[in-house]
């Protein structure tokens, strides 16, 4: 059948297109759904960010991943994996959201914005970044508000509140502070997040301690208006001006998605989906994870570097049932 395949992999991230590799290296047929562009994730990180990971920490296919510098920026590894996707040749089909996942005589439907497929295996690797750890303060909604950063240049000259202290909320306090911004940052905790990229650390510290950059430690945002803030603090209640909030709270996977398609996910946190770890298959059969999305809210659990081999561990365990 034109539509059947032996494995459709929902989402088309760096995880995602290892698991087409590794099916075409095994002589299965497979498909990739993406809802939006190829490494859809990546594409919206911020425009100047620079990993953590090494290049060679974030190759897929046994293919070299060449950069000038030890840590690759984001338009390097856009560019890799595209040229990734190219070279293989996969079978991957962008800007088409996967709808409906049932399973019935043993082989999976699958309805997408473009169309209707079967398959006897689907891995689900879709990420975390699309849903965003609400604030669920008043003035959330507002237009000012965003859960995602991409480029400094737009805020300059502007108050500028960060919410957080990861490497996103660093980044982005840094870099619109450099373009002129007045920052403040709000952090729950006593202290800058211990996971911030070390050479990114010395930096954010030494702004705040010259008042470049102000900060509330042990502090929340609890209301957001037209043109100001509210900041509990332990000192008590403080207001300052305010043009946008830059609110880098985290991201979570889309449990609804994984329930509705039969994954069993717990109530309690941090709601790692059932799977089992030694081949990363559901509570569904012949359903797996691979990714980040194996960790739930653990979002600091998985990252390419070390989830890239949940593609090979799928694929085997796949052989094995059926003899391919």
């Amino acid at each position: 059948m034109q539509n059947h395949f032996d494995i459709l992999i929902i989402g088309g991230g760096p995880i995602g297109l290892a698991c087409g590799i590794e099916a075409q290296k095994a002589g299965l047929s497979h498909i990739i759904l993406e809802k939006g562009c190829l490494v859809n994730s990546l594409y919206n990180y911020p425009i100047n960010m620079t990993f953590f990971s090494s290049s060679e920490r974030l190759e897929i296919g046994d293919t070299p991943f060449v950069t000038t510098l030890p840590k690759p920026k984001r338009a390097e590894a856009l560019e890799y994996y595209r040229r990734i996707d190219q070279k293989f040749q996969l079978n991957t089909r962008l800007f088409e959201e996967v709808l409906s996942v049932e399973k019935e005589n043993g082989y999976f439907t699958v309805q997408s914005s473009k169309g209707q497929y079967t398959a006897a295996h689907v891995i689900v690797a879709t990420g975390f970044y699309d849903i965003p750890m609400p604030l669920n303060i008043p003035g959330e909604d507002l237009p000012k508000v965003s859960h995602y950063y991409k480029d400094p240049h737009f805020y300059a000259n502007q108050h500028v509140v960060v919410v957080g202290a990861s490497n996103s909320s660093v980044d982005a306090a840094l870099e619109t502070f450099r373009k002129g911004a007045k920052v403040t940052m709000v952090v729950r905790g006593p202290e800058i997040g211990p996971r911030v990229k070390y050479w990114v650390k010395p930096d954010i510290e030494n702004r705040i301690a010259c008042g470049e950059v102000d900060i509330y430690y042990q502090s929340q945002l609890t209301e957001i208006k037209e043109n100001s803030v509210q900041i509990q603090t332990p000192h008590g209640a403080v207001e300052i001006p305010n043009d946008f909030v830059l609110a880098l709270t985290g991201y979570q996977p889309n449990f609804a998605f994984l329930k509705k398609i039969g994954i069993h996910v717990p109530h309690e946190s941090p709601k790692i989906p059932t799977h089992d770890p030694e081949t990363m298959e559901t509570n569904v059969p012949n359903l797996y994870l691979a990714g980040v999305v194996c960790g739930g809210l653990n979002t600091h659990l998985w990252f390419i570097e070390n989830s890239r081999v949940h593609a090979e561990i799928i694929i085997r365990h796949i052989q094995r049932r059926t003899g391919a």
